[in-house]
């Protein structure tokens, strides 16, 4: 699609924004530089941001045999971010003050029988709910709620098209929340949330090309190639969990035999162990998140069994990663999600030796393989970048608009021509 003018600007404009909040204090001179972008163009972009009341002025500094220059900053309390994770196995939301600061968060757990949408729907609010409750924050403060959802999904539309762990095709996610929230909403999928998150705040941030290898109950890959979220001509891109890894091998909820996901992901680990030991008292069958937690346990303490299961799945996961670098080149590989974050250095140890005996020499001599460092769920995080730079790109409705929610509805419309995360 044709970008307009209107695009490029919101494009700049969210790019300026992205900058401020990474580097605050900075200067117009700064941020012409990192941006690319001339140093008139920055001007008149932080004039709109300072009238937006997102940043505000903090003062000057000393240039070298010049006029001091004057500093901008995010204005933290000039507005709120809601991020949420739909996942597998539970919801997780967090609201960020505009430094994309974490101000509250809420967790409801889903058991296998609650994957229908009205019933995530409902955890999503009753968690959304809570966090904008916890932090005192009034509804017209709120500038979105950024939506995570697993699966492939139609950001124009905020149709779930396909989520094989839930088995939703088609399923209508953006219109059901705004029966019960009435901030605008903007949806896309983990793999997208991830990638953005490390890009602004963690192991992927200064580097043009990473991949963020997503692990958790799903498996998949958030792409960043030459400085840029990438999506894919529809927004499909990083399904590498959905890619063929044995041939003939296990059945994966997708259809297909032998995916990466059902080999690494939180219930392929589980058949790992039920393989290697049927009785193991560290299988819980109906609870993936006791199970990994119990494994992580049982490395720290050099169970032999649990030493066996990790470094099989770093087998397999390291062969899949080695793929990704010969593929892509990346500067920068980050394990993420919770699956990775529990695990941690034992399981990122054998990946790097594993993916050693894999990828080819050069691409792997250029690469970093490291945990996400990421304090707070990325996921959540990324989320609330999406409602961000869709409250920057509806800045004119919203000047035009008497009652915030009346947009909402239109909400993945107006994301449709979103910039670059």
């Amino acid at each position: 699609m044709k970008r307009t003018s209107r695009d490029i600007r919101t494009a700049n404009r969210y790019e300026v924004l992205r900058q401020i909040i990474a580097e605050s204090p900075t200067s117009r001179q700064e941020l012409a530089a990192a941006t690319g972008l001339s140093l008139a163009t920055v001007a008149t972009l932080v004039g709109e941001l300072l009238d937006l009341r997102m940043i505000t002025e903090v003062g000057f500094e000393d240039s070298a045999g010049g006029r001091p220059r004057g500093l901008v900053a995010v204005d933290a309390s000039g507005g709120a971010l809601v991020g949420v994770d739909i996942a597998e196995t539970y919801v997780h939301v967090e609201l960020f003050d505009l430094a994309l600061n974490v101000l509250a968060r809420a967790e409801e757990d889903m058991r296998p029988g609650e994957r229908r949408p009205e019933r995530v729907v409902g955890h999503v609010a009753a968690a959304v709910g809570s966090v904008v409750a916890q932090a005192g924050v009034e509804a017209a403060r709120v500038l979105g709620v950024g939506v995570s959802v697993p699966g492939q999904v139609d950001r124009d539309t905020g149709v779930a098209e396909y989520a094989p762990n839930f088995d939703w095709h088609d399923v209508p996610l953006l219109d059901l929340l705004a029966e019960h929230i009435a901030h605008p909403l903007y949806l896309d999928n983990p793999l997208r949330a991830c990638a953005v998150a490390e890009l602004w705040f963690g192991a992927a941030r200064g580097h043009g090309d990473a991949v963020v290898v997503n692990l958790g109950t799903g498996v998949g890959a958030g792409l960043a190639l030459g400085g840029g979220l990438h999506r894919g001509v529809s927004n499909s891109a990083g399904e590498w969990g959905h890619t063929t890894l044995v041939l003939d091998g296990r059945l994966c909820h997708c259809g297909n035999h032998g995916c990466v996901e059902t080999y690494v992901g939180a219930p392929g680990i589980m058949q790992n162990l039920r393989e290697l030991s049927p009785e193991s008292p560290l299988l819980h069958p109906e609870d993936q998140t006791a199970t990994i937690a119990a494994l992580a346990h049982a490395v720290a303490a050099n169970d032999p069994v649990a030493v066996k299961v990790v470094r099989d799945t770093a087998r397999y996961l390291g062969a899949g990663i080695s793929d990704l670098i010969n593929l892509l080149n990346p500067e920068v590989v980050v394990l993420s999600s919770w699956v990775a974050a529990r695990l941690g250095e034992p399981l990122l140890d054998e990946v790097r030796q594993a993916v050693a005996r894999h990828a080819l020499r050069r691409p792997l001599a250029a690469t970093r393989i490291v945990l996400s460092p990421i304090p707070t769920d990325p996921v959540s995080l990324g989320a609330a970048t999406f409602a961000l730079e869709g409250a920057l790109q509806s800045v004119g409705q919203r000047r035009t608009s008497p009652v915030r929610g009346a947009t909402r509805r239109t909400a993945p419309a107006r994301s449709r021509t979103a910039p670059p995360s």
